[in-house]
């Protein structure tokens, strides 16, 4: 099966989605901009508010619906068939852009408000459905891939839709006519698209809907702050739209205090780092190799904090006036470093929001997938309130556009370090990650006859230090390691492998309890359907050839009959974490970028599996390896 995103668009289980979701974005974006710019410019005479004022009030009202009504959209969608719901929200859409034509013929700014109001509700009805429907329709191993193509078009639509809603509003003669044409079109477009969204069955049919989004929405948060990994990948997901809101709320006043830039530079700005998340999502999918990689997620975070700094470094400057077009600007000393920060930053937030999406649609309950993403959009509402609140105070204090992007780069730096102290894992999928695709150079054959679900056990000869790390990273499904209680007081490694949640185990005349534990874990995990892995050698080789396996696989086996999965590794001896010589991992590293082979052997029955029987199969595909 192909896992290139792209692929998908090929698919009626995501094409049809994909535009309706992008076209309902690209709506909702022309409007609202198409709004901000008919209060600040063309409505000042005609209401009594200032105009400053009510566009802060215009935000306000399209982000009311997601804290009022997020917990009653997340029941709505698991409790009914999807893709009819979708439609039913899609004709809402058409309605309401009716309502906004009729606002617009009569100029009236209030009525407009309501209807932004109203398409805020409808994104908010829209929202849970989104994410709950993609696990349905995709496999685990194209979630990064499509959560990708959705985030890229999300972000490409906001893009577009910002910039048309300007260009229509600019039209003197023929503006509101044009802009009522486009409005209504984009709806009718996405409510015949998504009449081809295949049928998506409920998953939680019996449900009762609780119409109280107070209670409602306390049930849906406790629910997600009770499951650890669940709690800190919606967290990861809030702050970045905390960050991205600081960024792209001074973006305007960025490009004229500091750049002397005019509407023309902000629309660059905002183009660059629309460019980039689509970048960093595209590219998403390929870095993570078909699985949900967590490990690019500290990656994301560091770029968001290191461009972060960066852009405040290029240019510190305040209180200029707009006296460049976009085409002066880029002749400027300067002017590139500056894109190409804001470009980055855009490609790091794709690499950290992409896997956390998939993350959370992989391990969150399935038949409460919507009301997941309904706490979320709740979380998220709150965390983009505060994001201005914080740029507020800030802005009181006397901090200028560079240094709030400074400060809140800083601030990126202690809540990555919160989430991944709480959660080690990301950190080690993500040096998991950086060993495989750097270090070393990896060749693989076989991996693709391991399932991609069920329970199973892999064994494999022990080589070096990183031999798991090798596995982790090359293996798309998530692997419990089994390893010497020894290894984990080895300094650096020893933490890595906690971080995995590797089990220790001992041999019996070492720690009895303890190796009577490492099985019951062992158990439990294949229980859970999950994979395990274990090195039946019970310690490096000091020789570079196969020692002898011990029976504790057939201990394994005989509790829980699984099929085994014989791998071998070819290249790692003479390494730095090998013990040729000696000690592993004294004296200089050595033998970096040198090749790598990792085969895997066809399943074994769990009734014909031996230890001595696994040794001669895992020393065949060795000696098979070029």
């Amino acid at each position: 099966m192909s896992h290139s995103q792209f692929s998908l668009l090929k698919e009626r289980r995501f094409l049809p989605f994909f535009i309706t979701q992008a076209l309902g974005a690209l709506n909702d974006n022309v409007f609202k901009n198409a709004l901000v710019i008919i209060i600040a410019f063309k409505a000042a005479n005609k209401i009594a508010l200032d105009p400053k004022i009510l566009v802060n009030v215009a935000a306000v009202l399209f982000i009311l619906p997601f804290f009022l009504f997020s917990a009653t959209a997340g029941q709505i969608s698991d409790k009914f068939e999807k893709s009819r719901t979708i439609r039913y929200v899609k004709l809402a859409e058409i309605l309401i852009m009716a309502l906004a034509v009729i606002g617009l013929y009569f100029d009236h700014i209030y009525w407009l408000l309501f209807v932004l109001f109203l398409m805020g509700f409808q994104s908010t009805l829209f929202g849970p459905i989104k994410y709950g429907l993609l696990p349905q329709h995709l496999h685990t191993e194209e979630l990064t891939g499509g959560n990708a193509l959705v985030e890229t078009g999300t972000f490409l639509a906001i893009l577009i839709g910002t910039i048309l809603g300007g260009m229509l509003v600019a039209l003197d003669d023929v503006g509101i006519i044009a802009l009522s044409f486009v409005l209504l079109s984009l709806a009718v477009l996405g409510y015949f698209s998504s009449r081809a969204i295949p049928d998506t069955p409920a998953v939680a049919p019996d449900i009762k809907i609780n119409w109280n989004p107070v209670t409602e929405s306390v049930k849906n948060i406790s629910f997600i702050a009770h499951h650890k990994a669940l709690f800190l990948a919606v967290l990861g997901i809030s702050w970045f739209w905390f960050y991205g809101s600081v960024f792209l709320s001074q973006i305007p006043n960025y490009t004229k205090g500091t750049l002397a830039g005019d509407e023309s530079v902000a629309t660059l700005f905002l183009t660059c780092f629309s460019a980039g998340i689509g970048f960093g999502c595209i590219i998403c999918e390929r870095l993570s190799a078909g699985r949900v990689e967590a490990g690019l997620v500290p990656i994301g975070a560091f770029g968001l904090s290191f461009f972060g700094y960066d852009i405040y470094m290029a240019n510190t400057a305040t209180g200029l006036e707009p006296i460049y077009s976009w085409q002066a600007f880029l002749d400027i000393a300067g002017s590139w470093r500056v894109l190409i920060d804001i470009f980055l930053i855009g490609a790091f937030a794709g690499l950290y929001t992409v896997p956390l999406y998939a993350l959370i649609q992989k391990i969150g309950d399935k038949t409460h997938m919507s009301r997941i993403f309904a706490g979320l959009n709740i979380i998220n509402a709150l965390f983009m309130v505060i994001s201005g609140i914080y740029a507020i105070a800030l802005l009181k204090l006397d901090f200028s556009i560079p240094e709030i992007f400074l400060a809140t780069a800083i601030v990126n730096i202690f809540v990555a370090i919160y989430i991944f102290t709480k959660s080690p894992e990301y950190i080690f999928r993500a040096i998991t990650w950086l060993l495989v695709n750097s270090i070393y150079r990896i060749k693989k054959t076989n991996l693709d006859i391991i399932p991609k679900h069920g329970a199973f056990v892999l064994v494999c000869n022990h080589v070096s230090f990183v031999d798991a790390l090798i596995l982790a990273g090359y293996c798309k499904r998530n692997i419990r390691f089994v390893m010497d209680h020894r290894i984990f007081k080895t300094p650096i490694i020893g933490t890595f492998f906690k971080m995995s949640n590797a089990i220790p185990i001992a041999p019996a005349h070492e720690d009895k309890e303890l190796m009577e534990r490492a099985f019951d874990k062992i158990s439990e995990e294949l229980e859970n359907g999950k994979v395990v892995c274990i090195f039946p050698e019970g310690k490096l080789t000091p020789d570079g050839k196969i020692n002898e396996f011990k029976k504790g696989i057939e201990k394994i086996i005989e509790r829980n009959p699984v099929p085994v999965f014989p791998l071998a590794l070819k290249g790692l001896w003479g390494s730095w974490f090998s013990r040729k010589g000696g000690k592993a991992m004294s004296g200089w590293p050595t033998h970096l970028f040198a090749k790598i082979h990792l085969k895997a052997g066809e399943a074994i029955d769990p009734k014909k599996v031996t230890a001595k029987s696994l040794q001669k199969k895992v020393q065949a595909i060795k000696d098979s390896c070029c």
